[in-house]
């Protein structure tokens, strides 16, 4: 099982809608990503699943992570970098089995115009701490509202070119 990741827990994200995208473009080369959204996770994590503590509604998170082999963070910029929800998922998930040398591909996004560069580092240096190998391909998209429409694809072609070449590296990876 491979996993895309919406990084944030608000309700009708644009992240969710990437996650979406992404996932259709997986099947139509019949590769199988199941989506996470963070919006998913327990309300309370705070106080139920961190420092190894399990609470059932996470045990089933905790098993799709541990089962899969690849993921796709899609990482909304929130205050100059990634959501503290997407930390607070990483630090709940148990370690080393969630990540340990397991593949990943970032894509940042934004409504201002660097498509969250500077999150997509910092949540790279995590990657890198949990030893989760990421694929050097980094998609940055930048003004998300006007990247992608109503029917949740993209209308760029330039945007559409990296998104593509993104995808087809990670089902090689």
């Amino acid at each position: 099982m491979n996993l895309i990741i919406s990084g944030t827990n608000r309700k009708h994200s644009n992240s969710l809608k990437v996650a979406k995208f992404y996932q259709k473009e997986f099947r139509n080369r019949g590769e199988e990503f199941e989506i996470l959204s963070l919006e998913d996770l327990p309300a309370d994590i705070i106080n139920t699943d961190l420092y190894g503590k399990r609470s059932p509604e996470f045990a089933e998170i905790q098993q799709m992570v541990s089962e899969a082999k690849k993921f796709v963070f899609i990482i909304p910029e929130y205050n100059g970098s990634y959501p503290g929800v997407l930390k607070v998922f990483v630090d709940a998930c148990a370690f080393p089995a969630s990540f340990f040398h397991k593949k990943a591909a970032l894509v940042g996004l934004s409504t201002g115009k660097y498509g969250n560069i500077r999150g997509v580092d910092h949540f790279t240096g995590v990657c890198n701490y949990v030893r989760l190998h990421v694929l050097p391909l980094k998609i940055h998209i930048p003004l998300i509202q006007n990247e992608i429409n109503q029917e949740g694809d993209f209308t760029d072609p330039l945007t559409l070119k990296f998104i593509t070449e993104q995808i087809e590296e990670i089902v090689r990876y």
